[in-house]
C-alpha cells in the first residue's frame, strides 16, 4: 500500500466529492457543462471539458483516464463491460441483441441514450438529470443486473413507479455524478454537534476493505483500526463492528437451515435462500414473490445489530435507547432502504416505543470518507484505534460475509457444528467451491450422512436464469446464497470508485475480496458460534437461536410487492 504526499492526498481526497449531492463542485461542473464557468471546489484542481469548452475544477471535473467526447469514458475506460449478448426476454431495446448493439443504434442516429428510470422519492438513490452525459452506462449496469427492460413497462400497476432493488449499481457506472445515492451524512454530522445525542457507529466487514481507496490506498487494505480512529474523531462515542451481527445472522440462519433440513413435511420450502442482502430481498419480493416462504426470516446483520444495540448493549452500558442515534457504515445503497421498511423497528416494539427505528440511517462508504475529508481529519496520520469491547468482536466466519460465497461458507461451518456436534473440517474453512467471481457456483457437502446441496449466485443478474430453472424443477437444492452486487457487499453501490470516479471491475472486486479473506485467515476464532461476545448474548439475553426473543428482534417476515398487473 502506498502512502500519498500531503499534495496528492488532497487531490486524490478532492474526487470523493464526485458523484455526492451538494458539492459546489458539482455544480461547477454542470455549469462549465453547458458552456462556460469556472468553479473551485474542495480542493484538488482537476480539469473537466464538456462540449461547451468551459472548465469546471474540484472534485467532479476528476473524471479518470480514456476521456471521449463531452467528458464521456472512452473505449479504454476502467471498468467497461463487453459487450454482452442478452439471454432471456426484454423490452425497449429495439430488437437488439445486445445493450451494446442497442447504444449503438442510437448514437449513430444522433439521439441520447436515455438513463434509467428512478423515481424522485427513491429512498437510495437519485438522478440529476442536469449532470447526466446521457452514456448509457445506468441503464446497462439495471439491465446487468436483471432490472431495467426486464419487463413491459405497459404491464406496471403504477407506470409512475419503476421498479428498482435499490442495489446502486447505476452509481458505481456513473462518471459524471448523475446518478448518486441519497446523501445523509450532514444530518447525522449536524447530530453529533448535539451533546444530547449518543452516536453509535456499527461498520460492516466490506467497509475496512475499501475505505483506503479513498485517500489514495490500494484496494484490499486492511484499514479497520484508521477508520475506527476516523470515526472517534468525526463525533462516533462508540464504534462497533457489525462482523459481530453478522455471526448473530449465521446462529440464527443456521439454526433455521438446520429446522428445515430436519423436517420431512413440504412446510419446511426448501431450498432456504439467504436474506441478509437487502437489493436481493428486494428483487425476490418484486418479481420473485412466489419463492418468499424460502427465504431465512432472519434478518440482515446491520438490522440485527441495530435492534441489539437499542436492546442489550444499552441496557449493558446503561444508555437511553432514545438518545442513541445508530448510523450504519456500510457497502451498500439498499440498506437505505432497508432502514426506512416500517418493520425495522423492532427494539421500539420491544421497548414500548415504536417511533424508535434500529437503524437511524445509513451511510455508504463513499459518504463515510467525504465526511471524513471534510472534517480535515489526516486519515495518513490516524493511529489504529480498536472497537468498543462489547459487540465489537466477530469470527473469522462474520469477515467473510463481504464477499460472494462468504455467508455460505460461514453458514455451513455453524450447520456442521449444529448436526454433529463437532468443529468443521479444515476444509470448511477454505470451501473454495463457493468462493470466486462465477455467476453460480455449486456444491454438495456431506454432513453427518446428509448430502447438502448448495449454491451461491453472484449478482442478482445472475439469478433470473437461475430461478427460472430451480421453479422448473430442472435443479435442486437444500441452501442457496444470492447476493445483489457483482462480488458481494465488496462490489456494493456505496463503495469507492476507483481514481475516484471510475467504474469498478472484476479485478478491483477481487483485491477486495483477497483483502477480506486474508484478514479472515488471520482470526483465532474461525466460527461465529465460537465468538464469546454471542455466547454472552445469548446467555445473559436471548437464551438461545430461534428463541422466542430472538424471534423478536432478530427475525423479520416479507411482502408481495409484484409491481405488475
Amino acid at each position: 500500500m502506498k502512502s500519498l504526499s500531503r499534495r496528492e492526498w488532497i487531490q486524490q481526497s478532492a474526487v470523493l466529492s464526485a458523484g455526492l449531492m451538494g458539492s459546489e463542485a458539482l455544480l461547477n461542473e454542470a455549469a462549465a457543462q453547458q458552456g462556460g464557468g469556472v468553479g473551485k471546489g474542495a480542493g484538488g484542481e482537476g480539469q473537466g471539458r464538456g462540449p461547451g469548452g468551459g472548465q469546471g475544477r474540484g472534485a467532479a471535473a476528476a473524471t479518470g483516464r480514456g476521456m471521449g467526447p463531452g467528458g464521456e469514458a472512452g473505449p479504454g475506460a476502467m471498468g467497461r463491460p463487453a459487450p454482452v449478448p442478452l439471454e432471456g426476454e426484454t423490452w425497449g431495446l429495439n430488437g437488439a441483441k445486445s445493450f451494446g448493439e442497442y447504444k449503438g443504434a442510437l448514437v449513430q442516429a444522433g439521439k441520447p441514450v436515455p438513463s434509467v428510470l428512478v423515481d424522485p422519492a427513491n429512498p437510495s438513490i437519485l438522478f440529476h438529470e442536469y449532470l447526466c452525459g446521457h452514456c448509457g452506462h445506468c441503464d446497462e449496469a439495471c439491465l446487468m443486473q436483471g432490472v431495467a427492460h426486464r419487463f413491459d413497462l405497459v404491464k406496471l400497476k403504477n407506470a409512475t413507479q419503476h421498479p428498482c432493488i435499490y442495489c446502486g449499481q447505476c452509481t458505481n457506472q456513473c462518471k459524471r455524478g448523475g446518478m448518486t445515492e441519497r446523501i445523509e451524512y450532514p444530518r447525522i454530522r449536524r447530530q453529533a454537534e448535539d451533546a444530547t445525542q449518543i452516536l453509535v457507529a456499527s461498520t460492516s466487514p466490506a467497509v475496512r476493505v475499501a475505505l483506503g481507496e479513498c485517500f489514495g490506498y490500494d484496494p484490499g487494505g486492511d484499514f479497520e483500526g484508521k477508520m475506527i480512529s476516523a470515526l472517534r474523531a468525526i463525533g462516533f462515542q462508540y464504534v462497533l463492528d457489525t462482523t459481530f451481527a453478522a455471526d448473530l445472522t449465521i446462529m440464527e440462519e443456521a439454526s433455521e437451515l438446520v429446522q428445515r433440513l430436519a423436517s420431512n413435511s413440504n412446510e419446511s420450502k426448501l431450498p432456504m435462500f439467504t436474506s441478509c442482502c437487502p437489493g436481493w430481498v428486494s428483487f425476490a419480493e418484486q418479481f420473485y414473490p412466489q419463492l418468499l416462504p424460502n427465504l431465512s426470516s432472519a434478518k440482515s446483520p446491520v438490522m440485527m445489530q441495530g435492534a441489539v444495540i437499542k436492546t442489550w448493549f444499552a441496557k449493558r452500558m446503561n444508555l437511553d435507547p432514545s438518545k442513541i442515534v445508530h448510523v450504519a457504515i456500510t457497502p451498500c445503497t439498499a440498506k437505505k432502504y432497508e432502514a426506512q421498511r416500517p418493520e425495522m423497528n423492532a427494539a421500539g416494539r420491544y421497548l414500548g416505543n415504536e417511533l424508535l427505528r434500529d437503524v437511524d440511517a445509513s451511510l455508504t462508504c463513499r459518504e463515510t470518507g467525504q465526511w471524513i475529508y471534510e472534517s480535515r481529519v489526516r486519515f495518513d496520520d490516524l493511529p489504529n484505534g480498536q472497537f468498543d469491547s462489547l459487540m465489537g468482536r466477530g469470527s473469522g466466519g462474520g469477515v467473510i460475509f463481504g464477499n460472494t460465497g462468504g455467508v455460505m461458507e460461514s453458514a455451513l461451518r455453524t450447520a456442521w457444528q449444529m448436526m454433529t456436534g463437532e468443529k468443521p473440517p479444515q476444509k470448511l474453512l477454505a470451501f473454495e467451491p463457493v468462493r470466486g467471481l462465477g455467476g453460480v457456483k455449486e456444491a454438495t457437502v456431506d454432513m453427518d450422512g446428509q448430502p447438502v446441496r448448495v449454491a451461491v449466485v453472484n449478482g442478482t443478474g445472475n439469478a433470473r436464469p437461475f430461478l427460472d430453472a430451480v421453479l422448473k424443477g430442472e435443479k435442486q437444492y437444500d441452501f442457496v446464497e444470492v447476493m445483489a452486487c457483482p462480488g458481494g457487499c465488496v462490489g456494493g453501490g456505496g463503495q469507492p470508485k476507483p481514481d475516484g470516479n471510475g467504474r469498478p471491475s472484476d479485478a478491483l472486486r477481487q483485491q477486495r475480496i483477497d483483502g477480506l479473506y486474508a484478514k479472515e485467515s488471520q482470526t483465532v476464532k474461525r466460527c461465529s458460534f465460537e465468538n464469546p461476545e454471542i455466547q454472552e448474548f445469548y446467555a445473559d439475553f436471548a437464551e438461545k437461536p430461534l428463541s422466542e426473543t430472538a424471534e423478536k428482534l432478530l427475525h423479520t417476515s416479507y411482502t408481495d410487492r409484484n409491481p405488475f398487473a
